[in-house]
């Protein structure tokens, strides 16, 4: 299981990582990324990877 965590200071709302992540752990609200299923996230980073401004976190729980 993992933790996913948004640091909604330095979303800027680009969509990138609701695009980027194969287990659809994100969804858009307020013009921030939101962590919707995180019961569904893989581990792989993705997110972290395409995310510009270093806003999103991934720990192994």
């Amino acid at each position: 299981m993992f933790e996913v965590v948004v640091d909604k200071d330095k979303c800027v709302g680009d969509e990138e990582c609701v695009a980027a992540c194969p287990a659809q752990v994100f969804e858009m609200e307020d013009g921030k990324a939101e962590v919707v299923e995180p019961d569904e996230c893989l581990g792989c980073e993705t997110c972290v990877e395409v995310c510009p401004e270093d806003a999103i976190t991934v720990t192994e729980m």
